[in-house]
């Protein structure tokens, strides 16, 4: 698995990216990279330094089991693109959101939490 790591990390966030819609240029302002360096990682298998892969997981919203945990079954892109929503809810929001999950699961028989 760790052989394979660089190249299936620039495939996440090549993905990450192009789902966002950001070009490879504006993630590299973000990021403070250049894009070329953003290339490497994506297309090269270059891995980033620390401070540039948390930066690529923060702005890319991208769930750290995927990078560090591949192996897990993943859930899916719906999933995945629910918790990216949350990530921009303000705490009203969440409240509103919580308590709908909740009724949900309550009208399907489920303890409420």
């Amino acid at each position: 698995m760790v052989q394979n790591y660089p190249d299936m990390l620039g495939k996440v966030i090549k993905a990450a990216r192009r789902k966002a819609n950001i070009t490879v240029e504006a993630l590299a302002e973000k990021v403070g990279s250049t894009e070329r360096y953003i290339y490497r990682i994506e297309n090269e298998g270059k891995k980033p330094s620390y401070e540039i892969l948390y930066c690529l997981i923060r702005e890319l919203h991208i769930s750290p089991d995927l990078i560090f945990y591949p192996e897990k079954p993943s859930y899916g892109s719906e999933i995945e693109d629910l918790i990216r929503l949350l990530y921009n809810c303000d705490e009203r929001s969440m409240k509103i959101i919580e308590a709908t999950a909740k009724a949900a699961l309550e009208s399907q028989g489920h303890d409420k939490k």
